[in-house]
């Protein structure tokens, strides 16, 4: 063997190879520099965006129409279809006749602004919580869960359906 020679290609091995890899970096990145023209389909994009808001838009108006048209502005309270369903005298908006709500709970209710059937039916169980914890410890036993569903069907007068459920979920649980 001659070292000699060994010696030459150590140095001009490594050297091809850095001016080989320099050449095709050059033209790979050459080639890349073509800009791809991407605005026609962005504007097929911005296009479908806008048809699809114009139909959400579209679709919350239809909601909103039959949102109003399906709940009229004030249902009137019937005494006598009340005292039917539940035997006995029911006065209007008394929070008293859902089950699980007496007369201390209902003056937490309206310490919170909540005096009628309709808001409390629009109040979360979140919030009918809050005015629980606000009368301390003693009323951690009860559970509101059903409280604004029972609210909403006074509300509505449907007291054959709100008797019904009460007859088979006693102490208002769910």
């Amino acid at each position: 063997m001659n070292f000699e020679s060994i010696n030459i290609w150590c140095w001009l091995i490594p050297i091809l190879v850095g001016v080989l890899c320099s050449v095709f970096g050059y033209l790979l990145g050459k080639g890349g520099n073509t800009a791809i023209d991407l605005s026609s389909e962005l504007n097929f994009l911005k296009d479908q965006n806008a048809k699809l808001e114009a139909d959400l838009a579209s679709c919350n108006k239809k909601i909103k129409d039959k949102n109003s048209e399906v709940v009229p502005s004030k249902i009137s309270f019937d005494k006598n279809a009340a005292k039917a369903a539940f035997g006995k005298n029911i006065k209007p908006d008394d929070l008293k006749v859902v089950e699980g709500i007496g007369p201390k709970i209902e003056g937490l209710f309206h310490n919170y602004d909540i005096k009628t059937w309709k808001a409390l039916s629009n109040t979360s169980v979140r919030k009918c919580q809050e005015v629980l914890d606000s009368g301390g410890d003693r009323y951690k036993v009860h559970d509101p869960a059903s409280w604004p569903m029972q609210a909403k069907m006074c509300y509505e007068g449907k007291w054959k359906e709100l008797h019904k459920w009460q007859e088979e979920h006693k102490h208002g649980k769910l």
